[in-house]
């Protein structure tokens, strides 16, 4: 197995031209302006929410960065050039869903027509979703929580499992993993339990659906244990995709304001080690897991190396993945893909106006992530500097 060398950046950038690194490093020297993100968002919404057409100032700069495409057609680029390197795509439909039958049932048919597009493709792995763009967010909680559901709600659910359903029969029939992200704890517990019932009817032979589990909540560990032991029992295979987390502020607030235990690790050391930890319980029962981590920590990749060579894991094991985003650690993704593991970048797509948000969670989240602007900045101007003294 080759070394990894997360400095090299002549690997890390390979694919990238000097436009690309210099556009790059504008975009994340700006963003390293805490206060210049959180003007320039609100500027953002308030002209998107007048109608003012703002694609001119985005689709250049975020949108290029972060973005594949427009739609799958257009991404196309994007894949072919990710996979000049070795690393594959999974493109990730990132329009915000409204809650009306209307919307969710474009939202699927658009979902739908990816899951084919990635079993078409052997360039994209993996299809994936966002529960809640299939669902009534309200009927959600109360599925997920302690209080009696009435008709309606119940209704709601059905099409809900129903949605969920056509997506992964569509992905069970064209041979492709689909990954359901995860969402606010208020919502998660009946995701779960449909998530659940999809393994148990498609994942008899592989890991064709997961289940996204964010180890920034302190129960998680032992709920993938519990999923564990369950994929044993009735004799399915359990699909589990990694992430820290995304709803912690929020989820925090939440606790506090309606007064119930905050679900949320009491700081990152907790959330670190419960997300290496699960990888480690994940390794060590391969024959029943197939792995998916999604993360940008430089450890958490290194550490899931160092436990595929003890237990002597090929690195192109198809049961075992390694992703990080679009635009995001490239340092990461390309040496891993180099020293010859399974990669994957997530790719969002979308037309511009509806892409917004996703947008600029991204950007705010780049501000927020202790270190992560000020990692992408030195390597990008490390290979800069790499460039110009081998044209000298």
């Amino acid at each position: 197995m080759a070394k990894i060398d997360f400095e090299d950046t002549k690997t890390a950038f390979r694919i990238k031209s000097g436009r690309d690194l210099r556009r790059a490093y504008m975009l994340f020297k700006l963003i390293s302006y805490p206060a210049l993100v959180k003007i320039g968002n609100s500027i953002i919404q308030v002209l998107s929410a007048l109608g003012i057409p703002i694609g001119w100032l985005v689709k250049p700069t975020a949108y290029k960065h972060f973005v594949g495409g427009e739609t799958l057609e257009s991404c196309q680029p994007a894949v072919e050039k990710l996979k000049s390197a070795n690393v594959c795509s999974i493109l990730d439909y990132s329009v915000e869903g409204k809650e009306t039958d209307k919307a969710i049932e474009a939202a699927l048919a658009e979902t739908l027509r990816s899951v084919i597009h990635a079993g078409n493709n052997p360039d994209i792995p993996f299809a994936v979703f966002k529960p809640t763009a299939f669902g009534n967010n309200r009927a959600l909680e109360i599925l997920s929580g302690a209080s009696v559901p009435d008709k309606s709600v119940i209704e709601e659910g059905e099409k809900f499992r129903n949605r969920i359903d056509r997506l992964c029969s569509t992905a069970f029939a064209h041979d492709v993993p689909i990954m359901i992200d995860a969402e606010d704890t208020f919502y998660q517990n009946f995701i779960d339990q449909v998530v659940t019932d999809m393994m148990r009817k498609y994942n008899y032979k592989k890991a064709i659906v997961f289940n996204t589990y964010q180890m920034y909540r302190h129960d998680r560990i032992g709920i993938l244990e519990s999923d564990i032991r369950r994929a044993r029992r009735e004799h399915f295979f359990l699909g589990a995709k990694f992430v820290r987390g995304a709803y912690m502020e929020r989820e925090r607030e939440r606790a506090y304001r309606l007064r119930y235990p905050d679900p949320i690790q009491p700081d990152k050391e907790s959330t670190d080690r419960d997300f290496n930890l699960a990888l480690k319980i994940s390794v060590e029962n391969l024959d029943v897991v197939s792995v998916f981590n999604g993360t940008h920590n430089e450890y958490s990749c290194i550490y899931l190396t160092e436990l595929m060579k003890e237990r002597q894991i090929d690195p192109e094991d198809q049961r075992i993945w390694f992703s990080q985003l679009f635009g995001m650690s490239d340092h990461i993704s390309f040496n891993l893909s180099a020293a010859g593991y399974n990669v994957a970048k997530y790719v969002p797509y979308g037309p511009v106006r509806f892409v917004l948000p996703y947008l600029m969670r991204r950007v705010e989240e780049n501000t927020s992530v202790k270190g992560q602007t000020g990692r992408e900045l030195s390597l990008i101007r490390k290979e800069r500097q790499r460039r110009r003294a081998h044209e000298d």
